[in-house]
């Protein structure tokens, strides 16, 4: 069904980023980009942009989706978690200026240690796991993909999205919108292919439990199970 799959990957893809686009086309400043909110508010904020919106949207389908994984394919349990808590902490760094403004100043800072520590506990107590994990799954299109999002995010987005860098490209010309603009939409390629490589990951783990032979304490409840109907 992959074939299926994918052409509605890129159509989804495609239709959303039209829309963002027609949205601002239509009417320009709709995507607020740049929101000068108060008089102190040098630098502006870009945390009401639909773009944004769309990509706290997309972290959290994916971890409903990595949280159905964990508990319904135990093989697979140390990787979801693991990426899990990684679309966690990418969670609340997209929503650290809603943290910091309305409950805590830092908070998100502290969010994310404490989401980061519990993942790495959690992977290496359980290491051995995740070697027999990534040993069933692998070559993984949905984790190859999931690492090309990763790779857009921590790398590419950052360093393209740098804002000297965009003071140095446009000199006098330089607006900061310019480089929010680019530095988002670029985020949001990175959370599509997440989006995507989550989907594709959770369907190859579905296989793999299903494959699985069951624990023979499982199949004899499930043999007396089927004992009981068959009387009626």
């Amino acid at each position: 069904m992959a074939w299926i799959r994918y052409p509605l990957y890129f159509l989804a893809i495609a239709f959303v980023t039209w829309a963002l686009t027609q949205l601002e086309l239509s009417s320009p400043g709709s995507l607020k980009l740049h929101l000068v909110l108060s008089d102190t508010d040098v630098h502006g904020t870009s945390e009401f942009s639909p773009v944004e919106m769309i990509q706290a949207i997309i972290l959290g389908a994916c971890g409903i989706i990595l949280g159905w994984v964990a508990m319904y394919c135990p093989s697979q349990r140390p990787i979801a978690f693991g990426l899990g808590g990684l679309a966690l902490a990418f969670l609340i760094r997209e929503l650290d200026y809603f943290l910091d403004r309305f409950i805590a100043d830092n908070l998100w800072q502290v969010l994310v240690a404490i989401v980061g520590a519990l993942v790495i506990v959690y992977v290496y107590r359980h290491r051995r796991r995740l070697q027999i994990a990534l040993a069933r799954i692998w070559p993984s299109p949905g984790l190859t993909l999931l690492f090309s999002g990763a790779v857009i995010l921590f790398a590419y987005s950052l360093l393209v999205g740098h804002e000297a860098l965009w003071m140095s490209i446009l000199g006098d010309n330089y607006q900061r919108v310019i480089k929010l603009a680019v530095e988002e939409f670029i985020e949001l390629v990175g959370y599509f292919l997440w989006m995507i490589g989550t989907i594709e990951y959770a369907f190859q783990a579905r296989a793999i439990a299903y494959r699985e032979p069951q624990p023979a304490a499982q199949r004899r409840r499930q043999k007396r199970r089927h004992d009981r109907e068959g009387r009626f």
